[in-house]
Order: C-alpha cells, then structure tokens, then sequence
C-alpha cells in the first residue's frame, strides 16, 4: 500500500479511514503523539520514541490499554504493509469517544496510526530560520495534541520561505516549532536543558550522544537570542531531521563557523541511522 490509516484496530489506506464525531481530540485535542522514521520496514529508534509516548499519556493521566511491546508489533505490522523505502510513521491516542464534556469519561483510549511515504532534507543543503516569541502553556515537555501554536509558528515560517520558526521566551531559546534548536559556539554544543519548557528531543538527545563521541563539549543551560545569532552554527534536530544547520536567522547570515564540526556530527548521525536500519 501507498499509505496506511490504522484506528482501533481498521486498517486500511488513510482516504479511506474514518473516526467518531465524539472522539475527544476533535473537541478538546484531548490526547498525545509521536513520531520516527522508518527505512527498510525497520522503525528507527522505536524503543525510545515509544517511552516517550508513554511518558506523555501517563502526564496526561491516560490509561494506555496496551503495553509497550504491544504498541511496537502494531506500528511494525502497520510500516510491514506498506511499499516505500522510506516512511513517516505517527501514531496518537486520545482519551477516548464520549459526549463532550471536559472532565474525563470512563471510555477507553483510541489509538491513531498513520504511515506515509517521505522524504528526507538534504544535510548539506543549509536552512534558513526565523523566530518568534514562546507563548505555548507550561507543559511542553508533554507531546499533546493541542498544537496551534506551534502551526502558527510553521505558517509564519512558510511565509517568511523559512524552513523553521524559533522560540524563545524573553530573551532565551527555547526550541522551535517541531524541532529542538541548538548551537555550536567556540567549540562546544549549547542546547536547551530538557524541562517542561521543551519537548525531550530523541534526536537531540542524539545529537549530545554524538557530541560526547567526537568528544566535543556539551553545555546545557539556557542561553540567550544574542548567542543564537552570533553562534558559529545553529543546528536543527527532530526525528526526520538529524542535524540541519543554518545560514539565515531572521532574513540575515549566521553560522559556517565550524563546518568541519558539522560535517563530523553528520556523519556520525547518518552513520547511526545507517547502521540501525541495516544499510
């Protein structure tokens, strides 16, 4: 197949696919995600991306009704069916199907899959960001379903022909819209520590794995808009996206300091994700 829908257990290709009026998401985004790659039919970084999945629920209090190694041989037979090298494999569950009502049913939880065909962005071709002020709640370390914020910072980003929008509360980085934001400076990798003010990357967490390879500094702590743009690179990581560097930060030049840093990160990266997926 093309592309594979899943809910509760159906199957079959995403046009077809349909959900009940009162599942909870349509009302209240009432429910967590996440999201990897898969190459080869193999699911990258599944273990990982699954504890996070369950890290979220539970923070949300849902009572997930499958367990962990029941979730990974769902999402492996739903990637098994279907055709391109290369997928983008997202799965959700919300809360579940009742009639609106903002306290929590007694209802079971409704598991969403969604495996496309995609495309990876070329590494060595530079982004350009742009940035905006961080005014998403206080639980962002939890990968709920209530995303419009960060779609009005993609839209910004797409108007500005941006790949990314960069967040910052005040006069600190936080992360950006779907993708956690680091830079290089003076040697060492500079990153927003993993609070409740950003999602807990696994391609940032990644990305510090690959620091301490290269035996390369990592510092994280926060660390203000002047040193994003006067950072030799800025890097930006998510689970499609292992580490794209910069060249424009709000329409003007930065980074290419330190391209021999990057090129080492990326090929160590790639090299992970070679490996990992049997290539």
């Amino acid at each position: 197949m093309e592309n594979v829908g899943y809910y509760n257990g159906k199957f079959g290709a995403i046009e077809e696919m349909t959900v009940p009026m009162n599942d909870r998401v349509h009302f209240f985004g009432d429910g967590v995600y996440d999201a990897t790659c898969s190459r080869n039919h193999v699911i990258y970084l599944i273990d990982e991306h699954i504890d996070r999945f369950f890290n979220s629920a539970g923070l949300l209090k849902i009572q997930l009704p499958f367990s962990k190694a029941e979730l990974k041989k769902i999402l492996q037979e739903m990637v098994d069916k279907a055709d391109a090298k290369d997928l983008f494999v997202y799965w959700q569950v919300t809360r579940g199907t009742a009639p609106r009502n903002h306290a929590f049913p007694n209802v079971k939880p409704n598991l969403w899959i969604t495996v496309t065909p995609m495309e990876f962005h070329d590494l060595k071709k530079r982004v350009a960001l742009t940035t905006m002020e961080d005014t998403r709640y206080l639980h962002c370390n939890i990968k709920t379903l209530n995303l419009l914020p960060s779609v009005m910072a993609a839209q910004k980003a797409a108007e500005e022909n941006c790949f990314e929008t960069v967040f910052h509360r005040g006069d600190i980085v936080t992360e950006c819209a779907h993708s956690n934001v680091s830079i290089l400076k003076n040697g060492v990798l500079k990153t927003h520590p993993n609070d409740h003010y950003i999602l807990p990357g696994v391609a940032k967490n990644h990305l510090i794995m690959a620091c301490k390879k290269l035996q390369i500094p990592v510092d994280e702590t926060l660390y203000p808009m002047e040193e994003l743009r006067t950072a030799d690179e800025i890097i930006v990581t998510s689970s499609s996206n292992f580490c794209l560097v910069a060249d424009t930060l709000e329409g003007k030049p930065v980074g290419g300091k330190a391209p021999e840093l990057i090129t080492a990160l990326q090929e160590v990266l790639m090299k992970e994700f070679s490996d990992y997926c049997g290539e």
